[in-house]
């Protein structure tokens, strides 16, 4: 318990200076809320350009700074990770002690032994106060996709920032499973963290949108973002799967080698096509190829070419021909 300020009521008027952590902030994936019933996978085949490293658009990743600034505002970020965490630990032991319902913000800042108004810069609710690690998270999983390498697959990218939530997990199993308990018997905290989810889910979304092949859906009717929000989707219910498992295991398991096997099955189902419309590398055979022999066309596809291209293809040789 820290023996900082003495807690003080500041009234209810300090909550409009409170600073939203953005609960409405692009796609989350995290948690073991993030399970959606109903949602139907689809074997469409998603054209990704290779090379398109295209940022995700955010405010979020401060500009470059110099050393001592940096370091500064370093320190600040772990100071309120600290801060944040502390809370979260009052909050949860309270929670389970008294119940979710009897905990005031109150007895939370005084368990943590800081004022109200200190609880409110750090949270806008005493159910986002179990969750302290998701902004930071958040802004981890972003770096990852604005910095990936050009010959990177984008699914391969989004699957690589979603275990930045993994590894959130994983650093505190103890705290983690205590959770997870937690959020199966609060509804009202379920449900936050359900919303958690959905700011990683847009923030892969937006970045896959990025990176379909301007030619792979001439003939669709712009179901790019239908395509990209499927894609994010899959890698995100994929995620939580393994970490729900992993949870009501009690934080046992190698759960990277089963995550990994779960993003293998999610790209095996939504990452074919690759460089589709583009022209391949000598290292790198075409998905289709069309020849015409005298009266008659061969054409030879690789059995992951998408039927559109093949008819591209097919097309191609007969204009070629004539």
């Amino acid at each position: 318990m820290r023996g900082a300020e003495p807690p003080r009521d500041d009234g209810p008027g300090d909550r409009p200076d409170v600073p939203a952590p953005g609960r409405g902030d692009p796609g989350s994936a995290s948690s073991p809320g993030g399970e959606r019933p109903g949602h139907e996978r689809s074997g469409a085949s998603m054209q990704y350009v290779r090379g398109m490293s295209q940022p995700a658009k955010s405010s979020r990743t401060p500009a470059p700074s110099d050393a001592p600034e940096s370091a500064a505002g370093g320190r600040a970020a772990a100071q309120r990770l600290k801060m944040r965490r502390e809370l979260a630990a009052a909050a949860m032991e309270l929670f389970a002690t008294k119940g979710y319902e009897a905990t005031t913000v109150d007895e939370i800042a005084a368990a943590a032994g800081v004022a109200r108004r200190t609880f409110f810069r750090h949270f806008r609710s005493k159910e986002e106060a179990i969750f302290p690690d998701h902004d930071d998270t958040l802004i981890r999983a972003e770096a990852v996709l604005n910095a990936a390498p050009a010959h990177e697959h984008p699914l391969d990218t989004v699957c690589r920032g979603i275990k930045e939530v993994m590894k959130m997990y994983a650093a505190r199993p103890e705290i983690s499973v205590s959770r997870y308990k937690l959020t199966r018997e609060v509804p009202t905290l379920r449900e936050a963290e359900i919303a958690s989810v959905a700011r990683y889910e847009r923030l892969f979304t937006r970045y896959l949108l990025g990176h379909f092949d301007e030619h792979a859906h001439d003939d669709d009717a712009n179901d790019d973002p239908l395509l990209a929000e499927v894609a994010a989707s899959a890698v995100v219910t994929a995620h939580n799967h393994v970490l729900r498992r992993w949870l009501r295991a009690g934080g046992q398991g190698d759960v990277e080698a089963q995550l990994d096997h779960a993003f293998s099955i999610v790209r095996k189902t939504f990452g074919t096509g690759i460089g589709a419309g583009r022209d391949a590398s000598p290292h790198q055979a075409p998905l289709s190829t069309a020849s015409v022999e005298g009266e008659v066309l061969v054409t030879v596809a690789r059995v992951d070419a998408p039927l559109h291209q093949v008819m591209r293809t097919i097309e191609q040789a007969l204009k070629e021909r004539s």
